[in-house]
């Protein structure tokens, strides 16, 4: 008897405790819902809410939570989680648009652009020019092409067959050549043919923050990622970076022959030229037709018009003309960046190339395709020709640096370090990254 007492006993307070612990669990989760129905008063106490409106509301936030939230949760059964549920999956919608959003910005800073314009023969050069790019840069690259219509569908060609690996790593976008101010015909003989169309990729690509401009003639011995960087160290009043023209005044081409205002003491050279696109775009610039100051797009057609007789290099002198009257918007990087001929052909005079080596190199004059200087056609040779999926030291860097030896009686040639110290140094990172990383154990 005593026995069945005792067990009634311990059934009746196990009984009152689960029905205080119902209401408290039901008190716990009411706090919420008055919460959001004062809130939503509030927010609407000039004309009060109806008290249908408040139980909408408390129905609303007390439906059912979807079976996912967040990531791996576990569908709820009881009734009492609906509301708690509910807050959740507010919060974690909030995280996942912050999450979102911050994913677009991180993966549009790790694209960069890069612009080029080919014209008449430059496809071969031209692709041959990407190619460099791709085969050490880090980050994906947005290539804009701007060519004649003849040559679009044959970049669309040539790009479709490169490798699944490398077409992963780049997009492209072709555009046809067009000049928004003055005459189209005249700006395409400005210089060489359709040079004159950098001058316009701040009136064109209007969507663009940034961008990195080469001549076809331009091969990249190190990642893209490293001159990309200079963006970074642009001060609040610089909007675009050059190489000096040359490093010795006494040889230089402005310093000795321009009749035409130029940047600095020897001028820039416009073939690798970094542009900070929004603030260009954004910019009244100094000039010597007017007080006030003019954009971008309405400073080229007077300025060509004023300086047409007096200019050699195109669209170039037009570039020096603009930053001699802007100095405080430009940024100079070393010669190394724009590496050409001129920087050995008569003596070596860029130091920044002897101590690290050559980072990009420019050939002009056309000495990828002629024999007036067979250190430069060497490297051409060796990029164009290297199969994407060889390894980098056999089928690159060996034969760059054997054919080297047959150079050595050139100016240029005698100075092979200048050429090869760089691009080894890429080659032994890019190895490092893709072959020692993998293999390595993890700990």
């Amino acid at each position: 008897m005593r026995i069945h007492c005792k067990v009634v006993v311990i059934a009746v307070c196990f009984g009152v405790f689960l029905l205080l612990y119902f209401l408290g669990g039901n008190a716990a989760d009411d706090p919420p819902l008055k919460e959001v129905v004062e809130k939503v008063e509030a927010g609407n106490s000039s004309s009060p809410s109806p008290p249908v409106l408040r139980r909408d509301v408390a129905a609303k936030l007390k439906r059912k939570p979807p079976a996912r939230v967040g990531f791996g949760a576990e569908r709820r059964k009881e009734g009492k989680a609906a509301s708690r549920g509910a807050g959740v999956n507010a919060k974690s919608r909030q995280r996942s648009n912050v999450f979102q959003n911050t994913a677009r910005r991180t993966r549009a800073e790790n694209v960069m652009h890069l612009a080029v314009v080919a014209c008449g023969t430059r496809l071969d050069e031209t692709l041959t020019m990407v190619k460099s790019a791709l085969l050490f840069s880090i980050k994906k690259i947005k290539f804009h092409i701007f060519a004649e219509d003849p040559l679009a569908p044959q970049f669309e060609e040539k790009l479709k067959q490169w490798p699944r690996a490398v077409s992963s790593k780049f997009q492209y976008s072709i555009y046809p050549i067009t000049f928004s101010v003055g005459n189209a015909e005249e700006w395409k003989k400005l210089f060489k043919p359709c040079a004159a169309q950098r001058l316009f990729l701040p009136v064109i690509l209007k969507d663009v923050d940034s961008l990195l401009y080469v001549d076809t003639d331009v091969l990249f011995l190190r990642p893209m990622d490293d001159i990309w960087a200079f963006l970074k160290s642009f001060n609040s009043t610089q909007l675009a970076a050059m190489a000096p023209e040359h490093e010795v005044p006494k040889i230089g081409w402005y310093s000795r022959f321009a009749r035409h205002p130029f940047f600095g003491v020897t001028g820039v050279n416009s073939g690798v030229m970094l542009m900070n696109l929004t603030r260009i775009r954004s910019t009244l610039f100094k000039n010597s037709m007017i007080s006030g100051g003019l954009s971008w797009e309405d400073l080229l057609h007077p300025l060509y018009q004023k300086y047409k007789n007096h200019i050699t290099w195109g669209d170039q002198d037009l570039l020096n003309i603009i930053f001699h009257y802007n100095p405080e918007c430009l940024f100079i990087f070393p010669c190394q960046w724009n590496y050409r001929p001129d920087h050995c052909m008569y003596g070596s005079n860029c130091k920044g190339a002897e101590e690290e080596g050559v980072s990009i190199l420019h050939g002009n004059r056309g000495v990828y395709h002629d024999d007036k200087q067979p250190a430069f056609k060497v490297v051409y040779d060796a990029i164009q020709e290297f199969p994407f999926e060889d390894n980098l030291f056999q089928s690159l860097f060996y034969p760059i640096q054997t054919k080297f030896l047959d150079t050595v009686n050139t100016l240029c040639g005698r100075i092979p370090q200048v050429f090869l110290k760089q691009i080894e140094k890429t080659m032994r990172k890019v190895y490092e990254e893709k072959v020692v990383h993998h293999v390595r154990p993890h700990k």
